[in-house]
């Protein structure tokens, strides 16, 4: 059985999970924390130019996906070049106009490591709190209204975690009172009203993914990816609760795991591949593993029992459906000219390329079947596009910010 969050509350687990209104994507990964979106009434079918855009932004450097609450949209983004003079800012949009409502800076470096840097994690609208994590460590509290400064918090210099390669990169995650990073070996837990640190989990460097929460035989847990493992982790203490090896070149595991009842898949680029695990109790068995799912960055979004996502290996990526109880490939389509990302919207797949182009398909496993195809921004986009109360939201790497309107007249 798989279980929504809906379903935990329904069970009373995870009761203080906060959950977004159904149409806004106020968190990485959405409402359900899995980048399905359950919104209805958009056009899926566009003109020959594409849909109309709205408005558009510039946000600087970076990979941040946008959040959207409350009729605001927010992002990340990097506005140095290299030359010392490098800062972060934390940007609130009016959704609808793109008109500028705050916007908060800090000192941050750029970092480009073979790619362009800048921020990677999302911002987490909590009610009116706004949380974000910088590739530094750096995790600031601020208000939905105006971006003041409500707590900060070098969270990896006062853990003494090590930094990973490429920064942090995962998104910050909220439960109840609890505020929840991937900072330290298995991750941080703040008070999310003060910042004070509830528990640390030692200093070894983190990997690039999000923590996701589940319950197991009436357990919680939160399951996340370390450098060299998928493991879970009590959300009250950091006690490890079960874990499995999972190695990886540079320690580069960056899409979050998908949970699926008792069994966890799990999957990591430079030609690492994949696998789908199976829990029980502390004991973890491998069902089956290959290549033929290999996440760079993103995670795949999982359908009726077939997995949809980018299979790439350092560079070179293609689109893919893969079938979640065999691993079998159902097929492969090559058109998106590299790495890109996904998000679902019901039983429809929205993808964009590397290039800036836009894609709309069906998410059915008999072959690639595309609705609708536009060129909405240009080069480098591997940020996952989010639909949300009638707009898309894309972004590239060097920050062009772009809103599209696909609302049902």
């Amino acid at each position: 059985m798989r279980f929504s969050l809906p379903g935990l509350v329904a069970l009373g687990l995870f009761s203080n999970l906060a959950k977004p209104a159904a149409s806004d994507w106020a968190r990485w990964r959405g409402p359900d924390l899995n980048g399905i979106s359950s919104e209805t009434g958009w056009q899926a079918k566009w003109p020959d130019d594409g849909p109309k855009r709205l408005w558009k932004a510039r946000v600087g450097t970076g990979f941040s996906s946008v959040s959207v609450a409350n009729g605001k949209v927010y992002t990340l983004g990097n506005s140095g070049r290299g030359r010392g003079d490098e800062k972060d800012t934390v940007f609130c949009f009016d959704a609808a106009t793109g008109k500028q409502i705050w916007s908060h800076a800090y000192e941050a470096r750029l970092d480009p490591k073979y790619y362009a840097g800048g921020p990677s994690g999302a911002p987490t609208v909590d009610g009116d709190r706004v949380y974000t994590l910088s590739k530094r460590g750096l995790l600031l509290c601020l208000g939905e209204a105006d971006g003041r400064v409500v707590w900060q918090k070098d969270v990896a210099t006062e853990t003494k975690a090590k930094r990973p390669t490429w920064g942090f990169a995962g998104s910050p995650l909220v439960i109840g009172d609890t505020l929840f990073v991937n900072v330290g070996a298995r991750g941080t837990a703040l008070a999310k009203k003060t910042g004070s640190i509830l528990w640390s989990t030692g200093r070894e460097s983190s990997s690039y993914s999000s923590f996701v929460p589940h319950v197991r035989d009436g357990r919680q847990e939160l399951v996340m990816f370390t450098n060299d493992a998928v493991v879970a982790v009590n959300p009250k203490t950091g006690g490890a609760l079960w874990s499995y090896p999972w190695e990886t070149k540079y320690g580069v595991n960056s899409a979050d795991p998908i949970l699926i009842g008792d069994k966890v898949f799990i999957s990591s680029g430079y030609n690492r591949g994949c696998a789908l695990l199976q829990v029980s109790g502390g004991e973890v068995a491998k069902l089956w593993e290959n290549k033929k799912m290999r996440n760079h960055f993103n995670p795949c979004v999982l359908i009726d029992g077939h997995l949809y996502g980018f299979d790439g290996n350092t560079g070179r990526a293609t689109f893919k459906c893969l079938e979640l109880a065999t691993g079998r490939e159902r097929w492969e389509e090559d058109s998106f000219g590299g790495f890109g990302a996904v998000q679902a919207i019901g039983k429809k797949l929205l993808i964009i390329s590397n290039d800036g182009e836009l894609i709309v398909a069906e998410a059915t496993a008999d072959a690639f079947t595309e609705i609708s195809r536009a060129q909405v921004t240009g080069p480098k986009c591997w940020t996952t596009p989010v639909l949300a109360n009638g707009r898309i939201y894309c972004r590239n790497s060097r920050g062009d910010l772009t809103c599209l309107d696909v609302s049902e007249k």
